[in-house]
């Protein structure tokens, strides 16, 4: 039996891919292999890992924030 992945699909606006494709050079990746290192680099599951994420994070500029209306 061959292995068949799952395919995940993500829609993006048109500035969103432009990010994505943009952060992918970047880091010398193709998107789906930087989509993939995103996913997989760092799981929070609890709250003790959320917040031990954002003691990591705090101050950095790149990062944004928006309020759920």
């Amino acid at each position: 039996m061959k292995y068949m992945p799952d395919i995940f699909t993500v829609r993006l606006s048109k500035e969103e891919q432009s990010v994505l494709e943009k952060r992918s050079k970047r880091a010398g990746m193709k998107k789906a292999t930087f989509i993939r290192k995103l996913i997989l680099d760092e799981e929070i599951v609890t709250g003790n890992d959320l917040l031990s994420w954002a003691n990591r994070n705090a101050g950095n500029e790149k990062l944004r924030i928006s309020k759920v209306k």
